[in-house]
């Protein structure tokens, strides 16, 4: 562990040094603008020790979350600072070789830095920097409402017109602001949707951090009830158990909640939900994700289940939709999914640019997609986990509208 903290520190410990170069640089005389940027890096050194020395892997504090916003408040803008020196010390050293040869040898090696490289470096730096501080402050519930309108040619005549408001992804393990949560509680209330589907990972590891959000949570109304599925932090599998029957309390207690809270968990399973004498199908799998637990069986879910009825699915990890939904037996019209959280990172203009590291693990990471008639709907998340905040990838409250195509 001790081998660990000082290679990162040694690691963040150079990229302060390379980085302070461009301060010396633009700023030589203005001592308490150098010495401001050591009292910010240093007090995030020793804030690293502490967080690492009392770090418990069953119960993330909220310490850890600050430490990892520290760190990428700290070193993102540093790496931008990083990558033009670096630039233009690979120009200065052939710059100093030309110039060390015969006529053109002129005074030290190495030419001093250029002003307007370190000014360029700053600048652009101060951009990531001020968004991360917006993400951590604000972003993070900076609640959004996304609407869509989903036509379909054999969605029952009762069910035109039926409202989904979807959300995913929790976590509320990491919550710190009560007021800022109930404002998105109320958001999702005012959908006044007719049913409320939940799509997965309601904590980041144990049961026990839900409890003290149960009495907020349980404000959520929906007309045709609430249905929720679980996702793969659920199962408290990302910690260390004292033993096999703690984890099977926890995961018991879990469900538990679920009830709680005035949710029907599916697992592997399905209800029908009734409107004026008709009915569809709605499908709940436990977590089933590519390179991810897998214990979901969408076949069970769906073994009673009519070839002509129309269909949702809740599945928390949309790769369930590439690996086996869209070319399942029966037609599922409709798959809800989260757990990517848009990587709670990236650039979303609409009609010009949707972009997030997330894509390069999941080609379906954020919004709707359809596949041969079939639809899916990937959630960014309402809640945020390990890093606390959320930077052009807002926190999301879906609402779909089912209409009957009209032939």
């Amino acid at each position: 562990m001790l081998f660990r903290i000082l290679f990162f520190l040694l690691f963040i410990g150079l990229i302060d040094w390379y980085s302070f170069q461009a301060f010396k640089t633009l700023f030589p005389t203005q001592i308490w603008i150098k010495t401001g940027f050591w009292v910010f890096s240093i007090p995030i050194y020793l804030f690293t020790i502490y967080v690492f020395l009392t770090f418990d892997r069953g119960n993330v504090s909220l310490n850890f979350g600050r430490l990892v916003s520290l760190l990428v408040l700290s070193i993102l803008p540093k790496l931008i600072i990083l990558a033009f020196l670096f630039g233009e010390d690979i120009f200065r050293f052939f710059t100093g070789i030309f110039y060390s040869f015969g006529e053109n040898r002129q005074g030290d090696f190495l030419p001093d830095r250029r002003k307007f490289v370190s000014q360029t470096a700053l600048i652009l730096s101060s951009i990531p920097f001020l968004g991360i501080l917006h993400g951590v402050l604000i972003g993070k519930y900076r609640y959004r409402v996304i609407t869509h309108t989903l036509e379909f040619d054999d969605l029952p005549e009762e069910f035109d017109g039926f409202t989904i408001t979807q959300i995913s992804d929790i976590h509320s393990g990491s919550f710190d602001d009560k007021k800022k949560l109930e404002y998105g509680i109320d958001l999702i209330n005012q959908q006044k949707s007719d049913v409320i589907l939940f799509t997965g990972d309601l904590v980041n590891n144990h049961s026990g951090e839900m409890e003290p959000w149960i009495e907020t949570f349980k404000k959520l109304k929906a007309p045709m009830g609430k249905y929720s599925i679980l996702g793969n932090h659920d199962y408290g599998d990302y910690m260390n158990w004292p033993s096999k029957e703690a984890k099977v309390a926890n995961l018991q207690r879990l469900f538990q909640v679920h009830a709680e809270l005035g949710f029907k968990l599916l697992r592997n399973e399905s209800v029908k939900l009734q409107k004026e004498g008709t009915t569809i199908d709605l499908i709940g799998v436990e977590n089933w994700g590519k390179g991810f637990a897998q214990y979901g069986d969408l076949s069970k879910a769906a073994v009673n289940l009519s070839d002509q009825s129309f269909k949702i699915l809740m599945s928390h990890d949309p790769s369930h939709f590439d690996e086996q939904v869209k070319n399942f037996s029966q037609f599922i019209h409709l798959t809800l999914s989260g757990h990517t959280h848009g990587m709670q990172f990236g650039i979303e203009i609409p009609g010009w640019i949707k972009w997030s590291p997330a894509s390069l693990r999941y080609p379906k990471w954020a919004g709707l997609y359809e596949e041969f008639g079939r639809y899916l709907h990937v959630n960014r998340g309402f809640g945020f986990l390990a890093f606390p905040g959320r930077v052009g990838i807002w926190p999301e409250i879906t609402v779909l509208t089912l209409k009957r195509k009209l032939v």
